[in-house]
Formats: structure tokens, sequence, C-alpha cells
């Protein structure tokens, strides 16, 4: 398991060393000048020119883009992901500041994707052609294929203009600092992203049950007289959601996508609202300390599903330690 793990390991170094050259380089071949930005034209007086000169120098930009990168990857392997360009603060206090209010929003998302989704998915294998099997099939579609921002703007609309049940931005109501009122906040915009998790969990679910309940050991625990009830919780639930692991892994890429564009639209003090605006502004550390927290944390994921893989079934394991 060691040997297993250690090369996971070193195949995720490699990989995040590839993703960091890529990345810094698409940045600075990005059209437009981040000093531009940082200069405004109707405010700034006096010599633009040699100021925008200036300022290339002191950010490090007039140097090649070889010197650059290793320039930044070794503050890099010191803990230092640079400074914004907008206000001079440290990139990890900024992505540290905003880490909380998106892994709430995320963790509860993820949540409510797995409570809605893999009893969906039980049910529809179970009761397969039936009513309840075509309906939660085509709700499943459904979710996958209407994109987040559209949910949300039904949703800010119906729960929060019409109904008034539930507050449409932020995190807290000005001057509120109470759990209830945090926790209402936090309903509307991670129930949108957690149903668009929902619909792949139970799709997968229940593809996996299906071909599970049709193995040879669970016709003969049926034989035996088993209930349906003994048969699918206690011997077909546990192989069919081996793959859900891989899934969810896979999937934290499209999550942190998605949390982009919800935090925008809810006004969610999160990672993704922070990278949208760095964006804006070319602010290329913050968009640099925001793709490589979540490249690491992709690849920790993976590196973490291979191993609860490897773990469930051993021939995984054993398949590769082989080859």
């Amino acid at each position: 398991m060691l040997a297993f793990i250690a090369r996971r390991l070193i195949i995720s170094v490699l990989v995040l060393f590839g993703i960091s050259i890529l990345l810094f380089a698409m940045l600075r071949w990005m059209p437009g000048d981040p000093t531009e930005a940082l200069l405004d034209p109707m405010s700034f007086t006096g010599d633009r020119e040699a100021a925008l000169a200036d300022l290339r120098r002191r950010l490090g930009l007039d140097r090649s883009l070889v010197v650059q990168y290793f320039s930044w990857l070794r503050e890099v392997m010191q803990g230092n992901l640079g400074y914004s360009y907008v206000d001079g603060r440290p990139v990890t206090e900024i992505l540290g500041d905003r880490l909380g209010a998106t892994a709430r929003l995320m963790s509860a998302s993820v949540f409510i994707g797995l409570l809605v989704g893999v009893p969906l998915g039980i049910v529809a294998a179970i009761r397969k052609n039936s009513i309840i099997d075509y309906v939660s099939s085509a709700g499943s579609l459904l979710m996958i294929s209407v994109p987040s921002f559209f949910t949300a703007l039904i949703g800010i609309y119906v729960f929060g203009i019409k109904l008034g049940w539930l507050p449409t931005s932020g995190q807290n109501t000005p001057g509120e600092t109470g759990l209830l009122d945090s926790i209402e906040h936090l309903i509307l915009p991670a129930s949108i992203l957690g149903l668009s998790l929902a619909g792949p969990y139970m799709r997968y679910v229940r593809s996996s049950l299906l071909e599970v309940l049709s193995q040879d050991f669970l016709v003969t625990a049926r034989s035996k007289g088993l209930s349906r009830i003994r048969v699918v919780g206690r011997h077909a639930l546990a192989n069919a959601l081996i793959p859900l692991i891989t899934v969810m892994a896979v999937q934290l890429p499209a999550l942190f996508g998605g949390a982009v564009v919800i935090e925008q639209m809810f006004a969610w003090p999160g990672m993704g609202r922070m990278a949208l605006d760095a964006v804006n502004a070319r602010n290329y550390p913050i968009i640099l300390g925001f793709v490589m927290f979540v490249s690491i944390l992709v690849l920790l994921s993976n590196l973490a599903a291979d191993v609860l893989y490897a773990v469930v079934d051993p021939r995984v394991r054993t398949g590769q330690e082989e080859s």
C-alpha cells in the first residue's frame, strides 16, 4: 500500500508541476496588461507611460517569462504565493479569508447532493421500469441539463422575491451573526449547487446498483429466501457505492466551477467570487494562487479516491502492482 501511495504522490507532483507551467504561460499570454487596469486613465495625472513602465518593473513583469516563472516557483516552494496587485496583501492571507465561506457552501452542497441523489438512485434501481424509475430518471436529467445560473435565477425569483422565504445575497444579514441567520442565507445557494450534483449521483448509483443486483452472489442470496431489504442494504449497496467515490473526486473541479457562478449570483464572499474579481482586474497572483489551490485539492481528492478504491477493492492495488 505504501508503494502504491508513493507512486500516486510522485505522479501528482509531476502533474502539478505541469499545471503550474501551463497556467503561468497562459496567464502571461492573455491579452491585456494588468498595469493598465491598475492605473485608471480617467483619474491618473502625469506621464502615464513612464508610470506604467515603472509599475511593470516593480511587479517584475518586464522580465522574461522563464525568469518570472522560476522566481514565482522559488517563492511558492517557500510558502509564498505572492502579493495582490490591487492592495498588496499576501495571496495566502486572501485565500484564507475566503476559504471558510466556500468550504461551507461546498460541503452543504455535497451533503444535499448525496441526500437527494443516493436515495433516488437506490429506489430507481429497485423499482426498475416503474413510474418511480421514470420520474427519477427524468428528474436527474433535468438537474444535469439545466445550468446552475438559470436554476439560481428561478430560485431567487420564486423563494426570494415572490415568496420572500429566503435571503438572496451574502452569508449574513448586516448586523446579524446568529446561526439561524447563516443557515437561512446558505439554504438557497447550497440547494441549487447541490441539485446540480444530485443528478449525476442518482444516475451513477442507479446504473451501478442495477449491475450489482444482476450478479450471481445476489441471485443466490435471493434464492435462499433473504428479504429484498437485506439483500440490497447489506450485500448490494456496499459494492454499488464504490464508483460513487471516484465520481465525487472527479466532480470536484465542476463543483468549484459551479461555485464561481453561484457565489457571484448570491454575492457569497467565497473563493469563486474572489477569482472572478481577480480575472476582471487581471490580478495574476490571485488567479495563480486560486487555480493552484484548486489543482492541489483535485489531485489530493483523486489520490484519496484511488487509495479508498484500493482499500475497498484490493484487486485494483494488486493489478497495478503486478503491472
